[in-house]
């Protein structure tokens, strides 16, 4: 059987990010790709080699776009400034793509090289950011994992409904970057 016409990689790749968007990325199946799309199950075949590649592809898909929102909300920023974008940018592709951003940490392998490229990427973007604060490049990295570790944290519990409260997520999320911030001016003396 011949794919499609029409139906390619980048089309079934958008369709699936689509769907785990709005879906979760645990609800994606070849299923309901396949009804999406319009085209018998079989015909995925054609273009993935089953689930499992679907979602190694679909992660790399978010690790890219992930990074890319980085990089262009960080450009002409450089210290504080850029370190709340890098923040702003990461959460708000969090907020608008549950399902990709959920795929660019749920890695099948974790010995994929693609993969951990594609996440080291995203790392050097924020690396690059931090430069202002002139870190050895072990404590950058350090720090870089505290960063995420807020970044991914308060992304999941607002996607998880736990800020229950009827204040302002977005005040709440700025004070968190302010006193991250803080806490990098302290021990470096950089940044502004």
């Amino acid at each position: 059987m011949s794919p499609r016409v029409g139906l390619d990689r980048p089309t079934v790749l958008r369709a699936a990010a689509e769907l785990a968007d709005a879906s979760g990325f645990d609800q994606l199946s070849l299923g309901a790709l396949a009804e999406r799309l319009q085209v018998r199950t079989p015909s995925l075949y054609n273009h993935v080699e089953g689930l499992p590649a679907l979602k190694r592809m679909l992660a790399l898909y978010g690790l890219e776009r992930l990074r890319d929102a980085m990089a262009t909300a960080a450009v002409g920023k450089s210290g504080d400034a850029a370190v709340v974008a890098l923040g702003e940018a990461y959460v708000g592709f969090a907020r608008a793509h549950p399902g990709v951003y959920e795929a660019t940490f749920r890695s099948t392998d974790p010995g994929d090289e693609e993969l951990a490229a594609a996440s080291f990427a995203a790392v050097q973007v924020v690396m690059r950011v931090l430069e202002a604060y002139e870190l050895e490049e072990e404590t950058a990295l350090h720090h870089i994992r505290g960063f995420r570790s807020l970044l991914h944290g308060f992304a999941s519990i607002e996607r998880a409904g736990g800020f229950g409260l009827a204040l302002d997520a977005d005040v709440s999320f700025r004070m968190l970057l302010d006193t991250y911030l803080a806490g990098l001016r302290a021990v470096t003396g950089g940044g502004r």
